[in-house]
């Protein structure tokens, strides 16, 4: 009889496990660095195309207000991980650190559940990876040509494409990955983060075009907070010659630190790899520095040679999302896996004449955040609910059946998968940004957004900026002051003060 019981449960136990293996979802979670929305066809992008992100949309969901917690790399991926605002997870800029991986993060949930995890690509955390049977990560940033991957038993360096081998390596996990497990991959790629160095096959990509400039080029930073016109991350003002703009030939006009300041991309190619690299680039360099433009002339031939390479990074991103999507059909494996995409944060593209990231303004606060989980979506399903990245991990926990701890302070999707219409949903985000200075000198500040009105509190500098996004979708024009919007002031102040006692945030330091 004994022996009849323990076969028994150990029969139990197999058929548990088979059960686990083929009814949880596998989760592939792709993550760029600095994908703006306004350059991804499902968001409606006018300067690029990207088929195999749209793809992922068209067979599942577009959230079209998506938006980071703190517009900054590591941050950013810290909320992902452990689905709290960087004053709960600790990690509140790229200059501090490392991160603590021994709190609460979804991997190491998904793993104690019996889900095999890997993590391949950026990981900019200052810290080892922890929740994962396998990691190779790019040691900080990472390079584009030619990259090191650090692993749990050192480093190797790879000749080629980082965006081609970082899904390389993660395509040769999924093959030998142990199939009897439900697994969670996340692919993490550098680009398109600066200095924006292209593969070599997509150099030749736009050459014949314009591309159209963002009406706000040429923004003069006025009848707004003071500190925007202290940043340094104007195209006009902040493009090093060689560093972002890929003229790699003496300048006579360059500043003394732009000539010490060399592209290291350039640096890392082979002989090979230059010598296409300087196929292209040198024709070009040669025709503008014989006639070089001046003033808003040069700003304009500065935005074009910085998104043409921003895009042509893009491009490989989106090659490369379509080799992950071509494996899961052949693996059979699409139809129970739920496939996301997504970025750390958005990016200027030449708006209020910036690059980079940092403020509160729309296009470094939105993320983009496609999924696809057939049976689970609604194929073509545009979502306008405010959501953030601090819901990624509920939502990767509920998903998994896993009930999610009281510590974690976004809210699961799941219920939004189900019904995009959900009135229970929240009606505000709350952000906040912690460096002071620096590199782009980016004051501190937080705000809330809602639907239609965002405040924001640059509460180390002049105060409060309140725009309403449907008659301003540029923030172009502060309205605190103006009289006729008192009672949204009064109520935006008021959910402001909400979302800190909600999230439990200590008293603002100048």
């Amino acid at each position: 009889m004994l022996r009849i019981t323990v076969l028994s449960v150990a029969l139990l136990m197999m058929i548990q496990s088979w059960s686990q293996a083929v009814d949880r979802p596998n989760i592939v979670f792709m993550f760029t660095d600095d994908h703006a929305c306004q350059s991804i066809g499902a968001y409606g992008s006018k300067i690029n195309k990207t088929p195999n992100i749209d793809r992922i949309a068209k067979e599942g969901a577009v959230f079209i207000n998506s938006f980071c917690a703190n517009s900054i790399c590591g941050p950013s991926r810290a909320c992902v991980l452990t689905g709290k605002h960087s004053h709960k997870n600790g990690f509140y800029s790229n200059g501090r650190g490392p991160f603590d991986g021994a709190q609460f993060t979804f991997p190491q949930h998904l793993q104690k559940s019996g889900y095999q995890t890997a993590l391949i690509g950026k990981w900019h955390l200052n810290s080892d990876p922890t929740g994962f049977d396998h990691w190779e990560i790019l040691p900080g940033q990472g390079s584009y040509y030619n990259p090191q991957f650090l692993n749990k038993n050192g480093r190797r360096q790879i000749e080629g494409y980082c965006t081609t081998i970082t899904t390389d390596l993660a395509l040769e996990w999924l093959d030998g990955r142990d199939k009897e497990k439900p697994f969670l991959l996340m692919c993490q790629h550098k680009a398109p983060h600066r200095t924006w160095a292209p593969e070599l096959k997509h150099l030749g990509n736009y050459n014949d075009q314009d591309i159209p400039e963002p009406d706000s080029l040429f923004d003069e930073w006025k009848n707004r907070s003071e500190t925007l016109a202290g940043n340094a991350m104007s195209i006009d003002k902040h493009f090093y010659y060689d560093y972002d703009l890929k003229v790699h030939q003496d300048v006579p006009f360059s500043t003394a630190r732009e000539k010490r300041l060399k592209d290291g991309e350039y640096r890392r190619m082979t002989p090979a790899q230059k010598e296409k690299w300087d196929a292209h680039y040198k024709p070009l360099n040669d025709a503008f520095l014989k006639n070089p433009p001046t003033g808003k002339d040069l700003v304009r031939w500065k935005y074009q040679r910085y998104i043409k390479n921003y895009l042509r990074c893009i491009d490989s991103v989106d090659e490369n999302i379509g080799r992950v999507l071509d494996y899961l059909d052949e693996e059979k494996l699409a139809d129970n896996t739920i496939v996301i995409y997504s970025s750390d944060q958005g990016f200027y593209l030449g708006e209020h004449g910036w690059y980079d990231k940092r403020w509160m303004f729309e296009e470094s606060l939105k993320m983009p955040f496609v999924v696809r989980w057939p049976g689970h979506i609604k194929p073509g399903t545009r979502n306008e609910k405010l959501i953030q990245n601090i819901d990624y991990a509920p939502t990767f926990l509920e998903i998994a059946g896993l009930d999610v701890p009281d510590e974690v302070q976004g809210r699961s999707l799941l219920p939004l998968f189900k019904n995009p219409d959900d009135k229970k949903w929240r009606d505000t985000i709350y952000y906040h940004y912690y460096e002071h200075g620096g590199e782009h000198q980016v004051p501190r500040h937080e705000g809330v957004r809602s639907s239609q009105f965002k405040l924001i509190n640059f509460y180390s500098n002049d105060g409060f900026n309140l725009f309403d996004l449907e008659k301003d979708p540029q923030e172009m024009t502060n309205v605190y002051n103006d009289p006729a919007y008192k009672s949204v002031v009064d109520l935006m102040k008021a959910e402001l003060d909400l979302k800190r006692r909600e999230y439990d945030l200590p008293p603002l330091k100048k």
